[in-house]
């Protein structure tokens, strides 16, 4: 475990101190230093403390730890992980009032448990910040957290004292998205058959589509209620235009020079793999309850689901073929494969987070437009973009475990996108003026395929 995958592991740990600090905030009526001084000091310390706690104490089993490493890491990273976002779905607050020393204590070790269990699993992966020893590398590690999580929360106690709760939701599903990824990070280089993952940290280049989803929610803060028609038909567009440039040019064009033979042995599997694609795409469509929000039209099964939770699930579905054809190119590049150019990796990722700034908008404004507050629809317009890095690292997974899937993989992906995109285009031509919508889509599908190229 590297610097960086140590930076990320901090902050997702913190993120469960941040909700608390941001509620502490919003229990004073004017905070000061003082108060935010007292959360750093506390939850820092504490976060620092139990996972070097948690290493004291898995060092006395390494040697049974280290047999199922990889699992164990996996399997505790991913229920702390899970847990967090589901305690971003609860309404409950057990935030205790007052900064006094046991109501501190006590919040400061309920936030730090997760950490003691990721204690343990520094035994399982051991840090290599610098050359020196095991015991100095985590002494390093847990500073780092610790510090960490004091800059977070002593910033939290401000952000909730000025904004309120708004954040805590969203802020929640990041941390627990980025230990789950990490959990599921420890996994692809246990299984990788393929030897290829020598820069496995570039794994972590998965995450970038999340900074385009979380900076359309954040959008929802501006104050504007909605957007008008035609910069909706504009960004939808653009958005359809991305989707199928990355379709064509990055993954079916690619898939097609990954079989050998004549263009028969080519032909046949690209097209059945596209036509699987389309398929898994249209029973996903069809059994999951979702409401296009822009248009308000619901699809799938008759569900007692919130309206904001169908808008929620219109784009999960939509991130779902994303996420499978960001890992399969991942893949490819780890692999070396001499079909898949070197930087198509990050293209894709940033392709991906462009038109996910639009996406989340198209969750959390018509979400908050329904009436839910401010905060949660900031939430539901973040986790719709979380499939696409959880999708793309289990996709990595797969296709370094059987190499020989990958080009099959990646027309799949193709296909299913494609079908998602086609899907969305009846929303454009049904407005009056659709030719901006139509000018965006080959606009950004022509951007895309440039630089796919160049």
């Amino acid at each position: 475990m590297g610097l960086f995958e140590v930076l990320l592991l901090a902050v997702g740990l913190a993120m469960d101190a941040f909700a608390v600090s941001i509620c502490k905030g919003l229990s004073v009526q004017k905070c000061t230093v003082k108060e935010s001084l007292i959360c750093g000091v506390w939850f820092g310390s504490f976060q620092a403390l139990m996972p070097f706690i948690g290493y004291l104490i898995g060092f006395r089993f390494e040697k049974w730890i280290s047999i199922v490493a990889p699992w164990a890491a996996f399997i505790i990273l991913s229920i702390i992980g899970i847990n967090m976002i589901r305690e971003a779905f609860s309404e409950e607050d057990d935030t205790r009032e007052g900064f006094d020393i046991k109501n501190m204590f006590i919040l400061a070790v309920a936030t730090s448990i997760d950490a003691l269990a990721v204690g343990i699993t520094f035994v399982a992966i051991p840090v290599e910040i610098t050359s020196g020893s095991k015991f100095q590398n985590t002494l390093i590690a847990v500073v780092i957290i610790g510090v960490i999580t004091f800059i977070i929360s002593f910033a939290g106690v401000r952000i909730g004292n000025i904004f309120g709760t708004r954040y805590k939701s969203g802020s929640e599903v990041m941390g627990g998205t980025i230990l789950i990824f990490i959990g599921l990070h420890s996994m692809i280089d246990a299984l990788d058959t393929t030897g290829a993952m020598g820069d496995s940290s570039n794994v972590f280049g998965m995450l970038v589509p999340l900074i385009g989803t979380l900076l359309g929610a954040v959008f929802v803060y501006t104050g504007r209620s909605s957007i008008s028609e035609n910069m909706r038909m504009i960004l939808s567009g653009a958005t359809a235009g991305i989707m199928f440039s990355i379709s064509v040019w990055g993954m079916i064009e690619p898939a097609a020079r990954g079989f050998e033979g004549g263009r028969l042995s080519v032909g046949i599997p690209v097209f059945i793999s596209f036509c699987a694609g389309v398929l898994i795409q249209y029973l996903l469509d069809s059994v999951v309850p979702h409401t296009h929000a822009l248009v308000d039209y619901t699809e799938g099964p008759e569900s007692s689901l919130k309206t904001e939770i169908k808008m929620m699930l219109s784009e999960v579905i939509h991130h779902v073929p994303e996420g499978i054809a960001l890992g399969a190119i991942y893949a490819g590049h780890y692999m070396e494969t001499d079909w898949i150019a070197a930087p198509l990796a990050m293209i894709l990722a940033v392709s991906i987070a462009v038109q996910n700034f639009p996406e989340a908008l198209f969750v959390s404004l018509p979400v908050r437009e329904q009436g839910t507050e401010t905060g949660k629809a900031f939430f539901m317009g973040v986790i719709s973009g979380v499939p696409v890095p959880l999708m793309g690292v289990i996709t990595l997974l797969v296709a370094l475990l059987f190499p020989v899937a990958l080009p099959y993989i990646m027309a799949i992906a193709g296909g299913a996108m494609i079908y998602t995109t086609v899907e969305e285009i009846p929303q454009m031509v049904t407005a009056k003026d659709n030719d901006k919508a139509a000018i965006s889509f080959v606009a950004a599908f022509a951007l895309v395929m440039l630089v796919i190229f160049v």
